[in-house]
C-alpha cells in the first residue's frame, strides 16, 4: 500500500517532487525512465504523472504510474481530469488505480482539448468542475486527493475572489493538498497562500516550478497557462538564444533563486515540472543542497 502524500507533507523539512508526462514513443519511454533513474537518488517525496486532455494518454498514464509503483519505492500520484471523460469512465480509472495500489490522485478539471483559445466544454455525462471530481474520488475509495492552484489566477476566472472561491470549494470537497501552476514571481505565490488562509483553507500548497531550458517552449506554455513571463528574463534569454547551454544556465539560476525565496518564505516544498528531463532539475536541487553528492 502506498504512503499518502498528505502524511508525507506533514513530515519534517520541505518536500521535493517531480512531474512527468506519459511518453508517446519507445524512445520517449527510454528518456522518461532515464530521468526517473537519475532523479531517484534525490529521494523525491513523490512523483506525479500527467493525464492527457480527453483521456488521450489515459492508458499510458496508468501504465507508467503502475510501473513506478511496482519497480520503485517512490510514492506516485496519478493525474485525473474531467476533460472529455464520463463519470463512468472516471470510476473505471479509479478502480484500476485502486487495484494497482495507487492511493494518491491529482484531481483536475483539465485543459481544453483544442488548446488555450478553445472554450472548455464538459462531457455530456461528465463533470463541469474539479470539486465534483474530488468528491467522486473520495466516494470511490480511500484516496489522498490533490488539486491545482493558480498564483496568477486561472485564465478563465473573472476575478481573484472568484478564483479563490473555487479553490475553497475544492478544499471543502476534500482536497488534501494542492500544487500550483508554474509562475515566476514569488509574490504571486505568497499572495495566493495568504488569500486561501483567509478563506479558512489550511491545506499545504506546493509551488510548481518550470525551469527555463528553451525560450520558445516556455513562452508557449506560459501563454496556455496564463502565467506572466518576465520581460527582463526574456531579454536575458534572447541575448544568448543561440547558445543552449547559456540559456539553460540562466534558467537554472533564475529557478534556484525563486526556489530559495519560496522555501525561505515558508512554502512546504517545491514541485518541479521536469518535462521528462533530469539535468536542470538536478542542478537546481544541488544548488539548494550544496552538500548533496
Amino acid at each position: 500500500m502506498q504512503t499518502y502524500v498528505r502524511d508525507l507533507l506533514a513530515g519534517e523539512g520541505p518536500s521535493f517532487s517531480f512531474e512527468f508526462f506519459p511518453p508517446k514513443s519507445d524512445e520517449g519511454e527510454r528518456v522518461l525512465w532515464r530521468a526517473i533513474r537519475e532523479l531517484r537518488p534525490l529521494q523525491p517525496t513523490f512523483v506525479d504523472v500527467t493525464y492527457g486532455a480527453g483521456g488521450s494518454t489515459r492508458d499510458r498514464t496508468l501504465r507508467v504510474v503502475e510501473r513506478i509503483a511496482r519497480e520503485t519505492d517512490i510514492p506516485v500520484v496519478a493525474h485525473l481530469t474531467c476533460t472529455g471523460t464520463s463519470v463512468d469512465e472516471v470510476r473505471a480509472v479509479l478502480r484500476s488505480l485502486g487495484e494497482a495500489g495507487i492511493r494518491n490522485i491529482l484531481a483536475l478539471r483539465g485543459d481544453p482539448p483544442g488548446g488555450a483559445s478553445s472554450p472548455w466544454e464538459a462531457h455530456e455525462e461528465g463533470f463541469h468542475h474539479a470539486e465534483e471530481l474530488v468528491r467522486l474520488v473520495h466516494e470511490e475509495g480511500d484516496f489522498c486527493v490533490g488539486v491545482g492552484a493558480f498564483p496568477e489566477l486561472h485564465p478563465e476566472s473573472a476575478d481573484r475572489d472568484t478564483d479563490i472561491g473555487f479553490f475553497a470549494r475544492k478544499v471543502s470537497a476534500g482536497a488534501d493538498f494542492a500544487i500550483t501552476q508554474f509562475f515566476f514571481d514569488p509574490a504571486d505565490y505568497f499572495r495566493l497562500a495568504s488569500d486561501v488562509r483567509d478563506h479558512g483553507c489550511e491545506v499545504p500548497i506546493i509551488p510548481g516550478i518550470m525551469p527555463v531550458t528553451n525560450l520558445s517552449s516556455i513562452e508557449r506554455m506560459a501563454e496556455l497557462s496564463g502565467a506572466a513571463f518576465p520581460t527582463d528574463l526574456g531579454e536575458r534569454l534572447r541575448a544568448v538564444a543561440d547558445d543552449p547551454a547559456k540559456v539553460r544556465a540562466i534558467g537554472v539560476e533564475v529557478a534556484t533563486e525563486l526556489c530559495r525565496e519560496l522555501l525561505d518564505g515558508g512554502a512546504p516544498g517545491i514541485h518541479f515540472y521536469t518535462l521528462n528531463r533530469s539535468t536542470a532539475t538536478r542542478e537546481i536541487y544541488t544548488n539548494l543542497h550544496p552538500g548533496h553528492a
